[in-house]
């Protein structure tokens, strides 16, 4: 949400529109984390008896989890490196690079390469957790049909499906229509935990002892190895920070904030403690305790419930794959793709269709190939630990060269965050040979391909500048040598010092040229917002030739006929009726001349030819674009 819109809105709702994001961010933000009650206890005594002491401790350990990374971590600081009301890795990534007065070149480029990298792998990471969450959240909801009969034990995969490619059908209503239907289902999920942890800890509250952490710690010295490797299990309470962070820029974090501890956190501790309560009084319920805690005849209400929330606790990191997906292409690091704005007053609210189907395509070939909410937890986990670790390397350069911190602070508050976050990453390792490898893979392969485009991009540069004519030098001879018509002619281009390829094979084959010619460049800075002041300057060049600069944060999608309207042009504003884009369409091919190893010039060159166009990107009117094509060998 950028600030003017944040103000605005503040001003015309008050309160009440604070409330209603929040409620809004019930339905969006902490779907995932709201229903790991549905599987992280059960699997914490996959391996372990249910025993008194291993039922108090394992809830100490959930506890301080839910206190130290998400209420500690995440919505105290991490949530405090916003980007001008935007979140997410690669905005904290943008924050760490920027250096001290906003200034990226001011950082070592070794240093820079270093944080750019994290950041690349972090966000890679994420998308193979938009895989797997709607996967695992989904079949182990529908997995509670099973408690009340077993006649439905043949039909939960099919059943998962239909769900799932449900949920993923309705994506283009957008992220604020789907939050108004999902904010109120939320709510009843949350307080039907809340009840059935009130219930049951009513009949053992002796439970809530396991608040202390020495129960934790004694948990640890009675286990051993077996112990820390449950960490693995414990971590699927808090797997939803990273998406919370990353979804800050749909509703911003004061609603974020109300939210979680107004009735999230709340609503889980009872719950997860009501869950212990059980335990104690039955151990036998450990193969499925949320499920254990109702009455025969509540089990089907309860998982059809169950379901509607596992969808909306998908919605979190599919939105949150969105926004990513926008940051990657606005900063340079993915190949443009089409993005759609779902709000008027929300900026941050995106849908992207291609991510959609990706994700679609890959959640529902996880559920087919694994088959079961345990066997997906197998693979959960170990790639949002990675990411957490990442968050907090950058989040220790932000306190110190953006917030200022004295290194001593900075440090043991950074120290204090990887010790846990590693600790559950080594608890996770072991996953990998069990699934683990599957979002691990996903990653690499991201990663593979933001590195190839943003180095394509690099190399393409430099080729198209190689004997590039400085616009100083032709444009006195095309003023007083080619014939002007009516109209304005827009020239996009990103290197404003030389002329572009489309305006010289523009003269070359129709001679002509119009009476008045802007050259424009558009900029995306490592600010997710630029205020309105700012979008634009202007030069004059001299006999109504024009070079326009349109600058916009990596978190808004360009609309560049809209804000060229509002630039002076001499004394006639420009109209769009009369005005014609001309854009470069490079067709780039692999060579081999030095630059990238072959396999990487392939991929890049499919990339770059199967992009959308500047002109669909953009924003620009298709009936006004002329492109004119040049192959480019790289």
């Amino acid at each position: 949400m950028t600030p003017e819109v944040a103000a605005v809105a503040a001003h015309a709702h008050g309160t009440n529109y604070k409330y209603a994001l929040a409620l809004a961010a019930l339905g969006v933000v902490y779907g995932d984390i709201g229903t790991s009650p549905l599987y992280a206890l059960k699997e914490c005594f996959h391996h372990l008896p249910p025993t008194p002491g291993n039922v108090l401790g394992i809830l100490s350990l959930v506890f301080w989890a839910l206190v130290f990374v998400i209420s500690f971590k995440y919505l105290a600081f991490v949530m405090r490196a916003d980007n001008a009301g935007e979140g997410g890795i690669l905005s904290l990534m943008a924050l760490a690079t920027q250096g001290k007065g906003g200034d990226p070149r001011r950082r070592p480029s070794a240093r820079r390469r270093v944080l750019i990298a994290l950041g690349i792998f972090g966000a890679a990471l994420l998308y193979g957790d938009g895989i797997i969450t709607p996967a695992i959240s989904v079949l182990s909801a529908v997995e509670g049909l099973e408690v009340a009969t077993p006649v439905f034990a043949p039909y939960l995969v099919p059943i998962t499906l239909v769900v799932l490619l449900a949920l993923f059908l309705v994506q283009s209503r957008g992220t604020a229509g789907i939050g108004r239907v999902f904010g109120p289902v939320t709510v009843l999920w949350f307080g039907t935990l809340a009840v059935l942890g009130v219930l049951s800890i009513a009949q053992n509250p002796a439970v809530l002892a396991a608040a202390n952490p020495l129960y934790g710690l004694r948990f640890f010295l009675d286990n051993g190895l077996g112990g820390f490797l449950v960490l693995g299990s414990v971590f699927l309470v808090v797997t939803g920070g990273e998406a919370l962070y990353a979804d800050m820029g749909h509703f911003g974090a004061g609603p974020i904030r109300l939210a979680w501890f107004a009735v999230v956190l709340p609503a889980l501790l009872i719950n997860y403690f009501g869950q212990g309560a059980l335990l104690l009084r039955d151990p036998a319920a450990a193969e499925n305790p949320l499920f254990h805690m109702v009455p025969a005849w509540g089990v089907v209400p309860l998982a059809l419930l169950a379901t509607l929330a596992t969808v909306i606790a998908s919605q979190a990191v599919i939105t949150g794959a969105f926004s990513l997906t926008m940051q990657a292409v606005q900063l340079g690091y993915y190949p443009r793709v089409r993005v759609l704005h779902t709000s008027k007053t929300e900026y941050g609210q995106v849908y992207v269709p291609s991510v959609n189907f990706a994700l679609a395509v890959g959640c529902i070939a996880l559920v087919v190939a694994f088959g079961s909410s345990t066997a997906l937890a197998a693979a959960y986990g170990i790639a949002v630990t990675s990411t957490m670790a990442i968050t907090t390397a950058l989040l220790f350069v932000v306190m110190r060269r953006r917030w200022n911190w004295p290194l001593w602070p900075a440090l043991a508050l950074a120290v204090a965050f990887l010790v846990v976050d590693l600790a559950f990453f080594g608890a996770n390792v072991v996953k990998v040979l069990h699934g683990g490898w599957v979002p691990l893979a996903l990653a690499a392969l991201v990663f593979v391909v933001m590195g190839t485009w943003r180095r394509g991009r690099e190399i393409l540069a430099a080729r198209l500048a190689e004997g590039a004519l400085p616009l100083e030098l032709a444009l006195p001879d095309i003023a007083k040598r080619v014939h002007r018509v009516p109209g304005t002619g827009v020239f996009l281009h990103g290197n404003p010092t030389t002329t572009p390829p489309a305006l010289l094979h523009n003269l070359k084959h129709l001679k002509v040229i119009h009476e008045r010619v802007v050259f424009l460049r558009v900029e995306v800075l490592d600010r997710s917002h630029v205020p309105a002041g700012e979008r634009f300057t202007v030069e004059s060049l001299g006999d109504a030739f024009y070079r326009v600069t349109l600058r916009y944060g990596f978190a808004e999608v360009p609309d560049v006929a809209t804000d060229l309207q509002r630039v002076p042009l001499g004394t006639e504003a420009l109209k769009p009726m009369e005005t014609t884009y001309l854009l470069g369409r490079e067709r780039v091919m692999s060579s081999d001349r030095p630059g990238m190893a072959l396999w990487r010039e392939k991929l890049f060159s499919a990339m770059s030819n199967n992009a959308t166009s500047a002109a669909d990107f953009f924003g620009i009117p298709p009936g006004q674009v002329i492109e004119i094509g040049a192959r480019v060998e790289i």
